[in-house]
This record gives C-alpha cells, structure tokens and sequence, in this order.
C-alpha cells in the first residue's frame, strides 16, 4: 500500500462547537459527525485562526496566520502575501488536486486557477447560479430550489420580505425560512452528489489524491428542508448562558452592530428587541441547517467508505469558524469580538489505518495545524515555516509534549481593530486595540460574563498570559500594532 494517503478535507462554514448547548435543551443533532468522529479523534478544544471566512481560509491554504498572509478581512480588494498553497506541494508529491464549494479565500481566482479541478468559483460564489448546478437538476429532473422567507435581517431586509418566496439563484439573504423543494435541490446535497461522484472516478486508486468539499452552510440564510426542521420545536430550546449578558466591563467592540433589527445606528440594541420565544424559532432552524449539511456530509463519507478507500484516506471534518447566534446580548452572524461561540469549533479526524478509533483529545489544537498535518501525512514540505504542528503525532499517541496555549486573532468585521486572543487550559486573555482587554475563567464562567482584567487576585494570571500571547506574536512574526 502507498504509504501516502489520499486526504479528504470537509469544511463546513459558520459552525460552532456547541459546548454548552442551549441549556437544559436540545443540541444540533449531527449524527454523522458524530459517528465519524468515534471513528478516529474527536477534538474538544479547537479553534479557528480567525472567526472570519477569506483570512482563515487563506490560512489552511498557507498554514500561517493572517497577519503574515496578510488578507485580514472578508474583502477582495485585498493583496496578500505570496505564500503558496498547500495544493502545490501535494502535486509535487503526486497527488491530483480536488475542490468542490465555497472558495472565498481571496484572490486571486478560484481553487480552479490553482492547479485544482472541480466546481470552484471566485469570491462567496453562488451554487446556484453555476451551469453545473443547472446541468445537475436537469439530469436529475429536479426544480430549481426554492424557498420560504419567515425572518430577514440587514441590509436584505430592503430586498426581501417574511413571507415571501426566494429561489436560490438569486442570492445569499441573511434570512431564516425552509426550503420547498426537495432536499436534492439545496446546495449541500449538489454539493455532496458532485464530491462523491468524483470520488467514483477516483476508486481505481490510480494516483493519490487531495479533495475538499468547502459547504456554504450552516452559514446563513438557514432553509433547512421540512423534514429537518420539523426535527426541533422550537419551544424546547432553552435561554442561551449569555443571551442576557448586559456587556458590562466588555469593550465597545462588542456594542457594535449592524444588523436590522438587531442594531440600530450601528449599535447593539439592549436589551434585545427579539423576545427570547423569537429567537427560539430562529434557533431551530439553524439546529435543522446544521443537520441538514450533517446529512449530506455523511453521504460523502458514505460514498468514501462503500468505495474501500476508507482505510488508507486521511479524513479531517471541521468548520471555518463559530457562530455568534443568539449569544452575548443577541448577536447575529459573528463580530470583531473573540469569543468561544466564534472562535471554537468541531474538529475530528479519521485515517483507519494509522490512526486509533475512539479517541478524544482535550489538547489545544487549531485550524492552523491542518496544513502541517497534510504535508505530514503526503510526505511533503513548503519552504516557509508554518505555524502550526501536524496532528499526527498527536492522533497517534507519539506526542510527547503538547502546546499548552493557543493563539486566535481578529482584525475587524465591518471595523478596523487589531484584536488577539490567548486561550489556555483554564484562562482566556483578550486584547483589542485601544479598548479594554478581558480576562475570562472559562472553567467557573463558561459563557464568559465576567471580565476579570482588573481583578487584583488575577495580576499575577493576568501578567502570565500577556506574556504568554506577546510570546505567540514574536514566534509568528506578528508587528501589526496593537
């Protein structure tokens, strides 16, 4: 057997970890993740680099953090360092090179103008704008997807009304509804039948190869299908830890807010207009998303398995980022803030035939370890320095030492700040440039309600992580000032 594996990356967007749930309620279900995590390791305290999409996916595509890659926010007019991609490399080594979905990780180009085959379009993209999605309803005699708004947020609330209907190819809107036609139709399950399709092409093992199915969801607008969202009553999702957090001792980053009618004047309204029975149903249908895009994942790993390439393919299954939904006063989407609900998120990975079932792993891990672990796994190598470490040695028992501390870092949503965080065992330092820094105790304060930072009994912890996090920032060549 080549000892190369053949490596499969699936990607969701815009998911958090969930480690608390929504109290005494029910939790997402995600059967599929969660079966194929008992499969391999499943890691409890992941994060991403940063909780936005275009410089946290420049990062699994260079294994550096944004402030050296230096596309720092969700805008294309940007010019990034010139760090090539993981894709390069691989090739080298012999693998063909797949992407399939979402792409948004700058310019220039898509995953198809570097070196990958498969469905890969500049910027956000549109699924269902794409002639293959028109070539795959057609072949499948399927109606284009349709679905039904019930709540709209932001700037779509000027182009789209509750209780109107909205086909997919006409945009993304920060909405929450269903989706009428058949689950076929929604942009997870094309996105599925293309990945597992390729993977058909593939079986004969002719050469290794490198495929990541990028979804658009669970990101928002939330159409799950009927058939999963009649899977929660919304009545049963119980008030979220810190959906009645005042943000008192937080900086003004938190306060910032433009989405209708959420915010107003670019500000967080408080207490939320929303009654906590609203947010109830806008919950259910994100749970439904996310079992939905669980769904037609596990039809991907399905295919993988029933194809006999299971034992000798390195599998990761992860998310870009978290989700604020609901959290810290009612926020939606995510912010410039650092907190757990946007920057810790799931991670497993599976590869049967070097890596033991049935683990779990507490360690710090990130987003920027995946890189390493590809070119660990291929035998490969960039010529930069990343600054991650391949998971491997870890999923396999070798590790001897582990970091005990993680960086994740922010440089603005819709704002301009240069935010880092520090996370540890037990503790989480924040600092945001010209605002107040946070210290939280993630072990008695899970939902991080109180700001810690000026508590005397604290100096000593205080003074530690900022050590700590200066020292992440002069080993990852970070000389963006605070």
């Amino acid at each position: 057997m080549d000892e190369r594996p053949n490596i499969l990356l699936i990607m969701t967007d815009h998911q958090a970890y969930y480690r608390h749930g929504w109290d005494a309620g029910p939790l997402p279900q995600r059967p599929n993740f969660d079966r194929f995590a008992s499969e391999g390791v499943r890691f409890t305290r992941a994060y991403t680099a940063c909780p936005l999409c275009m410089p946290v996916r420049r990062t699994i595509l260079t294994g550096v953090y944004p402030h050296r890659h230096r596309l720092l926010h969700n805008d294309e007019n940007q010019q990034p360092a010139p760090y090539p991609f993981y894709f390069a490399p691989l090739a080298m080594q012999g693998y063909r090179n797949f992407c399939f979905g979402k792409w948004h990780a700058g310019p220039p180009g898509s995953a198809r103008d570097h070196g990958c085959e498969g469905l890969s379009y500049p910027s956000f993209g549109n699924p269902y704008a794409t002639p293959e999605y028109r070539d795959y309803i057609q072949r499948r005699g399927l109606p284009t997807a349709e679905h039904y708004i019930e709540s709209v947020f932001g700037r779509w609330r000027a182009r789209v009304q509750s209780g109107n209907r909205h086909r997919g190819a006409d945009g993304w809107p920060d909405a929450f509804g269903l989706t009428l036609t058949p689950r076929e139709t929604h942009a997870a399950f094309f996105l599925a039948s293309l990945a597992s399709d390729q993977l058909r092409r593939l079986a004969d093992g002719a050469q290794p190869f490198s495929l990541r199915v990028d979804f658009w969801g669970p990101h928002h607008p939330h159409f799950p299908t009927r058939e999963f969202a009649d899977m929660y009553d919304p009545a049963t999702i119980s008030e979220y830890g810190s959906f009645r957090d005042d943000l008192a001792g937080k900086p003004e980053i938190y306060r910032t807010n433009h989405w209708e009618p959420l915010g107003e004047n670019g500000r967080l309204i408080q207490p939320s207009p929303l009654p906590w029975a609203e947010w109830q149903k806008l919950i259910a249908r994100a749970y439904a998303n996310i079992t939905m895009i669980d769904t037609a994942s596990g039809l991907i790993i399905d295919t993988l398995d029933e194809l006999g390439l299971k034992d000798n393919t390195l599998v990761v299954w992860t998310a870009d980022h978290g989700d604020a939904l609901a959290s810290h006063g009612g926020q939606f989407d995510k912010g410039s803030y650092l907190t757990e609900e946007v920057i810790r998120i799931p991670l497993a990975v599976r590869w049967p035939a070097r890596i033991p079932v049935g683990q779990v792993c507490e360690q710090l891990v990130g987003l920027i370890d995946l890189t390493p672990t590809f070119l660990d796994a291929a035998q490969a190598r960039f010529e930069h320095q990343t600054d991650g470490t391949s998971l491997l040695p870890l999923c396999q028992g070798q590790a001897d030492t582990w970091r005990t501390d993680l960086m994740s870092e922010n440089h603005g949503y819709g704002d301009d700040v240069v935010a880092r965080a520090l996370i540890t065992d037990r503790y989480k330092y924040v600092m945001t440039s010209g605002q107040r820094h946070e210290l939280y105790d993630l072990l008695d304060d899970p939902y991080e309600l109180a700001n810690r930072i000026d508590e005397p009994d604290l100096s000593s912890t205080r003074d530690e992580l900022q050590h700590r996090l200066a020292d992440w920032r002069r080993r990852t060549g970070d000389e963006i000032q605070a």
